[in-house]
């Protein structure tokens, strides 16, 4: 044996090829499934709140003691986060999509209003936010245009006061490179979200239907 020294030496250069070659033929799987997952979280189509050029608005109409006439009381507010995926078939990837609206910052033409709307009506203390979680697109061709106008709607489940319910919106949206804007509504009544009327001396009625719109403009990530 101690005439024959290279054979130890060639046993070690022989096993350290053969673990080198292993480690490679283990590691080749996982690069290729990391690209593929890459390659796959690339193939959708995501659309973020835009810090500017959102606002969300409540629409009731009342009747007010020293007013003649009813008029519409309107709430709004920018605080709007969140966004939209899409796979280019049109199909919404739904984990990857709501809107989350902060309830809280809602305002009127009336302080006193917007207390009450807090307190009593949507009680933001503990349910601080409105959520909107989009299922499908109906109406709307793929792939998206780069200009123009179009017109269809969202379906998609919408939480308030801890109550969940499905609702359709009806869009009007005009697309332009990398982002895309317009108006959605919907509307549904005080007792589909279990909403208490406002009941106070200087309002004399209350309409039963809550108008919801979306003012919003949403940049291509």
């Amino acid at each position: 044996m101690h005439r024959l020294p290279w054979i130890g030496v060639l046993r070690a250069r022989t096993l350290a090829a053969a673990v080198v070659v292993a480690l490679g033929a283990a590691a080749a799987p996982v690069a290729a499934q990391t690209g593929g997952e890459a390659a796959k979280a690339s193939d959708v189509l995501r659309f973020t709140v835009a810090p500017e050029g959102n606002e969300a608005r409540y629409r009731v109409r009342e009747q007010l003691a020293r007013l003649n006439f009813p008029n519409d009381a309107v709430g709004a507010t920018s605080q709007i986060e969140g966004g939209i995926t899409v796979r280019p078939d049109g199909t919404v990837v739904r984990e990857e999509s709501r809107f989350v609206i902060d309830l809280a910052s809602l305002r009127t033409d009336s302080e006193r209003r917007d207390n009450y709307v807090r307190r009593r009506t949507l009680e933001t203390e503990t349910y601080p936010t409105a959520v909107f979680v989009p299922t499908e697109l109906r109406g709307l061709s793929f792939p998206l245009p780069t200009s123009g106008e179009s017109t269809f709607e969202i379906v998609g489940d919408l939480t308030i006061r801890g109550v969940t319910r499905p609702t359709t919106w009806e869009v009007t949206a005009r697309f332009e490179e990398g982002a895309v804007s317009g108006l959605a509504k919907t509307q549904f009544t005080f007792d589909d979200f279990q909403i208490e009327k406002p009941r106070v001396a200087s309002v004399l009625s209350v309409a039963d239907e809550i108008r919801l719109e979306y003012e919003f403009r949403l940049l291509a990530r």
